[in-house]
C-alpha cells in the first residue's frame, strides 16, 4: 500500500529493544571505511612521489576501491538473504584487516601491485559494510528510513574527518620518519576495526525487510526493473561521482590551486555533512526527499564551480563549504528514496544503487586523473612552472565534473513534478513479521 504518514511496521519488541546496539556497531564500521577513503586520498601525491607513479596511476589505484566496493554492495545485496547480514560483516573485518596489511607492505617494484591489491581489498571490505548495513538499519527501523539512513551516513563524513584529522596529525608529528609516517597513518585505522569487529561477532541479526514482509525472489527482482528505480539507478552514477569523485580528489589538488594542506579542506567538508546528515530527519519531515535533492543538487553545482576556480585558503574555504551543503545528502537520500519508493527491492534493490554509484566513481575517478595529467603536460609545454602546472592541471580535472549536477537538477525537477501530479511524495509500506529464534548470529 501507499502511505506517506509515519508508520511502524517492525512488529517486533525483541528486534525493538536491540536495534540500538546494532545501529551503533554499524556507524563504527562506516568510520573504517570512511577512514580508508580519506587516508587514502589524501596519501595519492606522497605515494604518486615516492613510487614514481603518475596521476593517472593513482587515479587507477584509487578507482580501484570503488570497483570493488561496487562489485561486493551488488554480490553482498543479493546475498544477504542467503548467507545473512552477520556474516557479510565478517568478510568485511577480513577484507578491512588484508587491506591495511597490503598497503602498509607495498614497496619497490612492487608499489602500483600491492598498492593496487590493497585498495581493492578495501573496496570489497567497505562494499560488505553497506551491503549489510543499509538493509539492516531500512529493516530494523522501518517508519523512519531516510532519517535513520542519514544517520547512519553522518559517519562517511565523520569518519573522513577523524582520518583527516588523524592522517594530518600522524604527518604533521613525523611519526616513522619521512619513510615510514604514511604507513602509520595507514594503522590508525586499525583501532576502529578491532572495535566495530567485537561489537559484531557472536550478534543475532533479523532477516532483511523483505524476506520479513513475505516478499518473493521475483517480486524483489522486478521491482528493480521499474521505470522509476532504473531513472534513479542513474542519477545514483551523477550523485556518487559529484560527490565522492570530488573528495578523492580536493586532497592533491587544492593543495597546488589554494597554497594550503587540501586534507583540511576535506576535514571541513564532510565536518559540515556530518552535521547536515545528522538533522536530515527534520529536514525530510518538512520537504519531499525529491525537493531536498533538487537542493542539493543545486548547490552542488555553485560548489564545484567555485572550488575549481579557488586561488587561495579563503576562497577554498567558500567553495568548501558551498560544496557540503550539496553533498551533504546525497547518497544518504538516494538510498532512503529507494527503500521507501522500492521496498519490495529489498537488499538488492540499495545494494545495486550503491553498486552503481561506486562503479561510476571507479570510472571517473582515472578520467579525472588523466585530464589532470594531460593539463600538466600542456602548462609544462606553455613554460608553466611544476606547481603552476599541478595547479592548471587540477583545476582542469574538476571541472569536467561540473555537467552531472547540472544534469541532476533537470532530472530531480521532472521526478518531483512527475510525483506532485500523482498527489505528492509517497512511501510504500510492508509490514514484517519478524522471529527471533530462526536468526544466526553474525560468527559462532
Amino acid at each position: 500500500m501507499d502511505n506517506s504518514a509515519t508508520t511502524d511496521s517492525l512488529h517486533s519488541d525483541f528486534w525493538r529493544a536491540h536495534r540500538d546496539l546494532l545501529f551503533k556497531a554499524s556507524c563504527m564500521a562506516l568510520v573504517v571505511t570512511a577512514m580508508s577513503f580519506a587516508i587514502r586520498g589524501g596519501l595519492i601525491d606522497t605515494l604518486g612521489t615516492k613510487f614514481g607513479l603518475s596521476k593517472t596511476q593513482m587515479g587507477v589505484i584509487s578507482g580501484t576501491s570503488m570497483w570493488g566496493f561496487g562489485l561486493s554492495i551488488a554480490i553482498g545485496g543479493w546475498l544477504c538473504d542467503i548467507v545473512g547480514m552477520g556474516r557479510l560483516l565478517i568478510l568485511a573485518v577480513f577484507g578491512h584487516a588484508i587491506g591495511i596489511v597490503t598497503i602498509v607492505l607495498a614497496s619497490g617494484s612492487n608499489a602500483f601491485t600491492m598498492l593496487f591489491l590493497g585498495t581493492l581489498s578495501f573496496g570489497l571490505a567497505n562494499g560488505f559494510v553497506e551491503a549489510a548495513c543499509n538493509p539492516l538499519i531500512a529493516t530494523l527501523y522501518p517508519d523512519q528510513k531516510i532519517k535513520r539512513l542519514n544517520m547512519f551516513h553522518v559517519w562517511f563524513p565523520g569518519g573522513i574527518v577523524i582520518g583527516g584529522l588523524a592522517a594530518y596529525v600522524v604527518d604533521n608529528s613525523g611519526i616513522g620518519g619521512a619513510d615510514h609516517n604514511w604507513q602509520v597513518q595507514m594503522l590508525t585505522m586499525v583501532i576502529p576495526l578491532v572495535i566495530y569487529a567485537a561489537l559484531f561477532i557472536g550478534k543475532k541479526f533479523p532477516a532483511t525487510e523483505r524476506s520479513a514482509s513475505g516478499v518473493t525472489m521475483a517480486e524483489m527482482f522486478t521491482s528493480c526493473l521499474k521505470p522509476l528505480y532504473i531513472i534513479l539507478l542513474i542519477c545514483m552514477t551523477m550523485t556518487a561521482a559529484t560527490e565522492l569523485v570530488t573528495e578523492n580528489w580536493i586532497p592533491n589538488i587544492l593543495t597546488y590551486t589554494a597554497s594550503m594542506k587540501g586534507i583540511l579542506i576535506l576535514v571541513l567538508i564532510n565536518g559540515l555533512m556530518a552535521i547536515g546528515r545528522t538533522f536530515a530527519g527534520n529536514i525530510v519531515h518538512k520537504i519531499s526527499p525529491v525537493a531536498l535533492l533538487i537542493g542539493s543538487s543545486s548547490f552542488g553545482i555553485a560548489g564545484l564551480f567555485l572550488l575549481a576556480k579557488a586561488d587561495s585558503p579563503a576562497t577554498a574555504v567558500v567553495a568548501a563549504i558551498i560544496f557540503a551543503i550539496g553533498v551533504c545528502y546525497f547518497w544518504p537520500t538516494m538510498l532512503g528514496v529507494t527503500s521507501e519508493r522500492f521496498p519490495r527491492s529489498g537488499a538488492l534493490g540499495i545494494g545495486l544503487m550503491g553498486a552503481i554509484g561506486s562503479f561510476s566513481v571507479a570510472i571517473w575517478t582515472p578520467l579525472v586523473g588523466k585530464v589532470f595529467d594531460g593539463g600538466i603536460a600542456q602548462a609544462v609545454a606553455a613554460g608553466k612552472t611544476q606547481a603552476e602546472a599541478q595547479a592548471i592541471g587540477g583545476k582542469a580535472g574538476l571541472g569536467v565534473l561540473l555537467y552531472l549536477p547540472i544534469i541532476l537538477v533537470v532530472v530531480f525537477i521532472c521526478i518531483f513534478a512527475y510525483d506532485k501530479s500523482r498527489g505528492g511524495y509517497k512511501q510504500v509500506v510492508l509490514v514484517q513479521h519478524q522471529e527471533e529464534d530462526n536468526v544466526a548470529p553474525a560468527a559462532s
